[in-house]
């Protein structure tokens, strides 16, 4: 049998997205493929963390009460395929996939299961990783038939080619695109001037854009 590394489980709201509010079951787990300039979350597998086998670890999802949903989060979850394989079937909970859309493949394997797909639309201007969009195309081809909407963290130094290249990849799979400012703690890095200013830009080229802030970091909560 598989087994995890799990960084570690709570219960909160949901803080990104149109599922703002709702309570969840939040499992991080260890590890990621990429490196963004911006994150501020610890899934290092180093050291601080819990290893679940499939049944175990369903147990801990099936005995929560008043959730809407399950969110596998991380790192990325993806990288843990094989366990989720064996994992998923067992719990009777809503799966809430977030993810840096670069897996196809492996999103592939564990499709069947995911009910609700958050994933990332990563720009080169706020991660510092390039050539993204490639693996995002496959990867939200992958997901149709499944609720999918995309997240962009963005500052200031987005360029107008980000922006097009962004609505486009929206507009070709029918994405809502969720803008996030991106933050320092409970702070915008940059003016909220120039962040409608870029919603504006954002919303010449594609109607199915909401910009919300990561509304966790402002209620001090996970």
């Amino acid at each position: 049998m598989n087994k995890v590394k799990i960084k570690e489980i709570f219960e909160s709201i949901q803080g990104e997205g149109p599922y703002i509010g709702y309570k969840q079951l939040f499992i991080r787990f260890c590890n990621c493929n990429l490196k963004c300039n911006y994150c501020d979350t610890d899934f290092s597998s180093e050291d601080d963390y819990k290893e679940y086998d499939a049944v175990s670890l369903a147990n801990v999802v099936n005995n929560s009460k008043n959730i809407h949903s399950v969110s596998l989060t991380g790192g990325e979850p993806l990288l843990s395929v094989d366990f989720l394989k064996e994992f998923l079937p067992l719990i009777n909970k809503k799966v809430y996939l977030e993810t840096n859309a670069t897996l196809a493949d492996k999103f592939l394997e564990v499709k069947r299961y995911i009910d609700i797909v958050s994933a990332d639309i990563k720009l080169e201007s706020t991660t510092g990783l390039k050539d993204t969009l490639k693996f995002h195309d496959k990867f939200f081809e992958t997901c149709i038939g499944k609720e999918t909407f995309a997240k962009i963290v963005f500052n200031d130094k987005i360029s107008d080619d980000e922006i097009l290249k962004s609505c486009n990849l929206a507009k070709k799979y029918n994405l809502e695109l969720i803008l996030q400012p991106e933050m320092n703690g409970n702070q915008f890095v940059f003016d909220t001037a120039k962040c409608q200013d870029i919603f504006n830009k954002f919303l010449v080229n594609y109607e199915n854009v909401r910009l919300i802030p990561q509304v966790h970091k402002f209620l001090d909560v996970k």
